[in-house]
């Protein structure tokens, strides 16, 4: 038993997940809530539940005066994050240790690295590791001479560019430009949106990939200089540059053959390369985005548990939430090298969300749930479902509406997303308006079922006729 006591700083059904594991472990469970999460499924199933704030996540979830008098008021010893919200905020990492308890995840230093786009475009590049072609540091836009530079730049690169801040996640602060005349306008406009959203008002320029998939590699490292790749993950199925349906083991046609072979272990040794380089811990995850041709460039890393990892763990046998917990107890981990990976697994996120409006977020309540042979529980090898909400929950405009995961595996890719296919089928939300019909009409194209699509293929396919 890595931790006596473990306190979960999130919500929904991440939070479900990493309690469900520190259950089977014997550890007990501390649950945080805001007022809008006052019976939310999370909170019954830890063993206490303290209140941190009102509804708003900047006021509960985000709350880390909140969250470490509820750590001191418990007596836990180790804080999961789950993801989003605190999971990379460095500050409150270096809150947690000097509060006498373990933040279960990489260390303050590896998550400043990491939570500067520029900084990780640099650990990247010493570590020998490509990241997509554009500029190496921030962009100086208040002047005639940095705008110029940035167009100069930009030529060297190749038009159409995209420029980024630096702070930016999730498609906000960023803009593709396809000439010279909308650098200047793009560049005030992301560095203007980068300040609003994320305190940070600096820029940089990329090539633009125009038929990108965005391809990541799970990696796990211990105290003890250990690092493995688990295997890749396939995320371009993505609305508003957020992913909607993960899968392992890519399909791509580039990752096809011996040559294919090849290009999958030189990307895990690239992905290895940068967590080595900084000395990371924990579990992580090494973003790549890939042109047309199979050239794999770096993008981020992402320095938490991905809402994806089921995936991996479909196709490993692995618990990474388990793993999680005792590489932070200072655990050796076992030779993952050893893992095999079969069959293929497929991840669906059901929304909360208009797809022919959009994707638009639709908040309200859930009357009537069923899923396919439960709910929110481990169900079988070839079926997951992990929900953070129940009947009479109801999906609220303070956080992402998001209402579960649907994770299937099979023998062959076919056999998995026929196996997604009929769980959602069976899957009953009244009265939310989802993007569970969307979904399967995803899974029915010729698009998806050949493995042939890109970041674009959604946002498309949601506007072509039934």
């Amino acid at each position: 038993m890595p931790f006596e006591k473990v306190l979960v700083c999130n919500r929904g059904e991440i939070a479900r997940r990493v309690i469900r594991t520190c259950k089977r472990l014997g550890i007990a469970t501390v649950a945080v809530y805001s007022e809008a999460d006052a019976d939310a499924p999370h909170v019954s199933d830890a063993d206490e539940a303290v209140l941190v704030g009102p509804a708003p996540a900047k006021d509960s979830y985000l709350n880390v005066e909140a969250i470490l008098g509820a750590l001191k008021k418990t007596g836990a010893k180790a804080v999961h994050p789950g993801y989003g919200f605190l999971s990379e905020k460095s500050a409150f990492a270096r809150a947690v240790a000097e509060a006498g308890a373990v933040f279960i995840g990489p260390s303050p230093d590896t998550l400043d690295a990491f939570g500067d786009k520029m900084k990780a475009r640099h650990v990247a590049l010493s570590a020998g590791t490509s990241p997509v072609p554009g500029t190496d540091e921030p962009i100086a836009i208040d002047t005639a001479e940095g705008v110029a530079h940035a167009k100069a730049i930009a030529a060297k690169v190749g038009y159409p560019i995209v420029v980024k801040a630096v702070g930016g996640g999730g498609g906000i602060g960023m803009q593709v430009v396809a000439d010279e005349t909308g650098v200047e306008r793009a560049l005030k406009s992301c560095s203007d949106r980068g300040k609003a959203s994320f305190a940070d008002a600096r820029v940089y320029l990329e090539r633009y990939v125009a038929q990108p998939r965005h391809i990541e590699v799970q990696v796990f490292c211990d105290t003890h200089g250990q690092a493995f790749a688990l295997g890749e993950r396939e995320c371009s199925v993505q609305r508003r540059h957020q992913k909607i349906v993960e899968e392992s083991p890519s399909p791509a046609s580039f990752f096809a053959g011996a040559e294919g072979e090849k290009r999958r272990a030189d990307l895990y040794d690239a992905a290895l390369r940068v967590v080595k380089k900084v000395g990371y811990v924990g579990a992580g995850t090494c973003e790549f985005i890939a042109d047309d041709q199979g050239n794999l460039f770096f993008l981020e890393v992402n320095a938490r548990l991905q809402v994806e990892h089921p995936v991996t763990e479909m196709v490993t046998g692995l618990d990474l939430v388990e793993l999680q917990l005792r590489v932070a107890a200072g655990d050796k981990l076992p030779d993952l090298s050893s893992v095999v990976r079969s069959g293929h697994a497929i991840e669906a996120r059901i929304y909360a969300e208009d797809p022919a409006k959009g994707f638009i977020p639709k908040p309200g309540p859930i009357d009537e749930l069923v899923w396919a042979g439960g709910a929110g529980e481990v169900q079988s090898r070839a079926l997951r479902v992990e929900s953070g909400v129940k009947a009479g929950s109801k999906i609220t405009p303070y956080y992402d509406p998001m209402i579960a995961k649907v994770v299937a595996w099979g023998e062959t890719r076919d056999r998995a997303i026929d196996e997604l296919d009929r769980a959602l089928a069976a899957t009953v939300i009244a009265p939310a308006t989802t993007n569970v019909a969307f979904l399967r009409k995803l899974f029915a194209s010729e698009e998806f079922r050949a493995g042939a699509y890109d970041t674009k293929f959604a946002e498309v396919l949601a506007k072509r006729p039934a």
